[in-house]
C-alpha cells in the first residue's frame, strides 16, 4: 500500500537518491539539498511516497517570491517531483502532486508555481502563469511556467515576477 507521508530529516540522503534516480543526474537532487539548507525550506511541504517501507518517490515545495509594485509576496515552488524509475508510470507522481497541493492549502498557501510538462500539470489545476499575470524570471515557453491558485482568485490583486532562490538558478 502507498503511503504519503513528511519525510524525516534523517531521509534526506535517501530522498536524494531518488531524485537523482528519477532524474538520471545530480541537479535536481543537489536542489533538494540547497532547499533543505534554506530559509525557504518548509519541513512540512517535503513529502515522501512509501510503498513497503520503501521511499519510492519524493515532492518538495518550498518558499519563493513574487515580486510585485507593492512589494513581494510569498508563493511555493514545486520542485522537484520525483518517483524512482521502476516505479514510474503508476501514478505515484500524480499521488504526490494531489497530497502536496493539499498540503500547501491546509497550511494557509494560496497558491504554487511550478515550471514542468504543459500536458502533465493542468490536470491539477495548473494554468500558465501568464493568465494570472505573474512572469518567469527566464526565459521558458509560456505554456511551461505555471500556478495553481489553491484559494480561488487568490492571484486577483497579484502581478509580478517571480524570484526564485540561488539554489534554482543552478538547475
Amino acid at each position: 500500500m502507498l503511503i504519503i507521508r513528511e519525510a524525516h530529516q534523517d531521509e534526506l540522503n535517501e530522498i536524494k537518491k531518488v531524485v537523482a534516480a528519477a532524474f538520471e543526474r545530480e541537479d535536481e537532487a543537489n536542489l533538494v539539498q540547497a532547499i533543505y539548507d534554506s530559509p525557504y525550506f518548509e519541513a512540512k511541504l517535503s513529502l515522501v511516497a512509501e510503498l513497503n517501507g520503501q521511499i519510492v518517490g519524493h515532492i518538495l515545495f518550498s518558499r519563493i517570491l513574487i515580486h510585485t509594485k507593492e512589494g513581494d509576496r510569498t508563493t511555493l515552488a514545486l520542485a522537484p517531483v520525483s518517483v524512482l524509475p521502476a516505479f514510474q508510470n503508476q501514478a505515484i507522481g500524480a499521488e504526490l502532486i494531489t497530497e502536496g497541493l493539499k498540503k500547501c492549502a491546509e497550511l494557509g498557501f494560496g497558491h504554487v508555481v511550478v515550471l514542468g510538462h504543459p500536458n502533465y500539470y493542468p490536470r491539477f489545476g495548473f494554468v500558465p502563469a501568464s493568465t494570472k499575470n505573474i512572469k518567469a524570471p527566464f526565459d521558458v515557453p509560456d505554456e511551461a511556467f505555471m500556478v495553481c491558485e489553491l484559494v480561488p482568485d487568490a492571484l486577483a490583486d497579484i502581478e509580478g515576477m517571480v524570484l526564485y532562490p540561488a539554489a534554482f538558478l543552478d538547475v
